[in-house]
């Protein structure tokens, strides 16, 4: 056997398979050697079939399937020990009146070569890295949530801003007919807020479905219909009041504190909202740096330039999916995945030069702290370590489970790698700053 390699370019090559008859014959002539032990053909006894007609039977079938693993084998072999760094894989090159009655044969392989390139982490234009903070409206507000949480309903005659209304929408034409609970603060509108205010049990009211609710969404769950009818329903419904509600704010004392965090793990009021900021913190953290990656990526896209095969992938996508491609679906899907192929690209080269790797004791300590901070939230707090330990080896024998939580963990690897080598441009902002700088 031996194989070849012509560069077209940096980004293009063929590789060139000859497989010579001694390369496969010796196998061939043993499989069909076994298959006449066991070939079962009337008018012979087993084990003396002639072996010409095993021959003319199975012989080619033989002959091409050892002649594709051979050839499989010696390829990847070839690309392993040459150290070929090759975009999607190789694509054999058609041949005209290919003739497997022949003793040697010779495959073609078109090759798509991964560019040669350097990722700069000293950006002229830093990133910016949001610090986001839970200011005092945002902290007075979470108070006033658990107050009215852990409140109490005092049952009312009269309909005031604030209070929470029970009640039947009904409109037969559309067949809506649905009891439910409206908190006042979810209407929209002062001219739909103003049919409510001053209203009695026993009142209807009329109301028009557009634009009723803050949220669109509350249509579908307050009306009992489905999505698609709640997009573009515009139409007058009756509202019957059976019962107003006042909610009466819990007292912020020590058996509210001992009830959301334990005996007297929180004291005051000032404690309160300082336990508030720690643990919005901690979620405007994990927000921050999911932005903060999305944006590190696009930066490193838009400042890494390099060239890629592409009419080589082009061709490669026509041939991988259930169906193949017409030229023209295969470029409009290059288009889509260009963008995603060349950050793969770039945080190969970032995970490669800097050894960012993963090893399973890393991979098994990252899923054990997972599992204890799973088991927290449901109040198990100090799980023993065999307990860990068995349920660790548990999610390490799912692959799937493993590929996930690798990624998981190069992720983290890569963002902290990228704080500690790259300037940021930081801007402390509250989260509804945050909210309106990342959708502007």
């Amino acid at each position: 056997m031996n194989i070849t390699r012509e560069n077209i370019d940096e980004l293009n090559a063929v590789v060139k398979v000859d497989i010579a008859k001694e390369d496969y014959a010796g196998k061939v002539d043993k499989i069909l050697k076994d298959y006449r032990k066991n070939a079962n053909i009337p008018g012979f006894r087993k084990g003396h079939v002639p072996m010409g007609m095993v021959k003319k039977q199975y012989g080619q079938a033989v002959l091409v399937d050892e002649v594709n693993k051979l050839l499989q084998d010696s390829l990847n072999k070839y690309l392993t020990e040459e150290k070929l760094d090759v975009l999607g894989n190789p694509l054999p090159k058609e041949q005209e009146n290919f003739d497997w009655d022949r003793d040697n044969y010779s495959f073609e392989f078109e090759l798509g070569l991964a560019p040669e390139f350097s990722v700069d982490l000293d950006l002229k234009d830093p990133v910016t890295k949001y610090n986001i903070v839970a200011d005092d409206k945002m902290v007075n507000d979470q108070v006033e949530n658990i107050q009215k949480q852990y409140g109490k309903l005092k049952t009312k005659d009269e309909v005031e801003e604030g209070d929470t209304v029970a009640g039947t929408f009904k409109n037969e034409e559309e067949g809506i007919e649905n009891d439910t609970t409206i908190e006042l603060t979810a209407i929209k509108g002062k001219r739909n807020l103003g049919k409510f205010v001053g209203a009695k049990v026993g009142d209807t009211l009329s109301l028009k479905t557009k634009n009723l609710f803050e949220d669109e969404h509350a249509l579908v769950n307050h009306l009992n219909i489905d999505q698609e009818k709640a997009k573009d329903l515009d139409t007058e419904v009756k509202f019957t009041i059976s019962e107003i509600n006042e909610r009466e704010l819990a007292d912020l004392d020590q058996e509210l504190f001992d009830k959301l965090f334990g005996k007297d793990k929180v004291t005051s009021v000032t404690e309160l909202k300082d336990k508030i900021k720690e643990d919005a913190a901690k979620q405007f953290e994990q927000q921050s740096d999911q932005q903060l990656m999305n944006d590190i990526t696009e930066k490193l896209i838009e400042n890494t330039n390099f060239e890629l095969p592409k009419e080589f992938l082009q061709k490669w996508i026509q041939t991988v999916g259930e169906k193949p491609l017409t030229d023209e679906e295969a470029a409009e899907e290059y288009e889509k995945s260009e963008k995603g192929l060349r950050y793969q690209l770039i945080e190969g080269k970032v995970v490669n030069d800097n050894d960012l790797s993963v090893d399973f004791n890393d991979l098994k300590a990252f899923a054990t702290q997972k599992i204890k901070e799973q088991m927290a939230q449901f109040g198990q707090m100090d799980p023993s370590e065999k307990e860990l330990d068995d349920i660790a080896a548990r999610i390490l024998s799912n692959q799937d489970e493993v590929k996930r939580l690798s990624e998981q963990l190069m992720n983290e690897k890569l963002l902290k790698f990228y704080k500690e080598n790259m300037k940021f441009d930081e801007k402390e902002v509250t989260y509804e700053e945050f909210v309106k700088a990342i959708y502007k």
